[in-house]
């Protein structure tokens, strides 16, 4: 067959890719059905084996969806947040912080199987955590290189922490059934990043006595 030839053939019948699996996964994902490889193979036509061979693994898959999800937020977090060093950084992780408990898929996603969906998602063999680090450790070096902040610690021991506490306040509900303010949140990455928070704790507590006033 010419190359022509080839080409007109394929264009009539396009060739699936791994990028079809994961649209496909992610719009299932989003609608609260249950990642299943198999499945997902069967409706684009192609083998299991192929399938998993694309993918790695159901928790790789999921993972990536997930990731595909919250990098955009959290890009959005960043721009959305005003400011400079350490309270920008605590803006951009409160705002992330109250997305995510107010994304209904994710909230499905971890009530459905909280264990499975921690460990995913709070893993270092995952692709998760680590790719949040990552995105973090860039907003420190950015305000640390602009003169906006002295880093009290390692930028990439900073950056693991500051995302751990924010894992402990949007699971919060699971790991210790509580219900958390994620103002404090950004109050405590503050407070981790410079210990000068005095203005911000002032502003928090106001905000709360005024809403404990409005319910009574």
């Amino acid at each position: 067959m010419t190359r022509l030839g080839q080409a007109l053939r394929e264009r009539s019948a396009p060739r699936i890719t791994p990028l079809d699996l994961f649209r496909l996964a992610r719009r299932g994902w989003v609608d609260g059905e249950r990642l299943d490889i198999g499945a997902l193979a069967a409706q684009l036509g192609i083998g299991r084996a192929t399938a998993f061979r694309w993918v790695g693994s159901r928790e790789q898959l999921l993972g990536e969806v997930i990731w595909s999800l919250c990098e955009p937020l959290l890009d959005q977090a960043a721009a959305a947040s005003h400011g400079r060093g350490a309270q920008r950084i605590a803006a951009t992780c409160e705002y992330a912080i109250r997305a995510m408990l107010r994304y209904r898929p994710l909230r499905r996603f971890i009530e459905l199987d909280a264990e499975f969906a921690l460990r995913l998602m709070t893993s270092k063999h995952g692709p998760l955590q680590a790719r949040v680090i990552d995105k973090v450790r860039g907003l420190l070096q950015f305000e640390s290189e602009r003169g906006a902040l002295e880093l009290p610690l390692n930028i990439d021991t900073l950056a693991y922490l500051v995302v751990r506490l924010a894992e402990s306040f949007i699971y919060a509900d699971v790991i210790s059934d509580q219900r958390v303010d994620p103002a404090d949140a950004g109050l405590a990455i503050e407070l981790l990043l410079s210990g000068r928070v005095e203005q911000r704790a002032a502003a928090v507590t106001a905000k709360k006595k005024s809403s404990s006033r409005a319910k009574r």
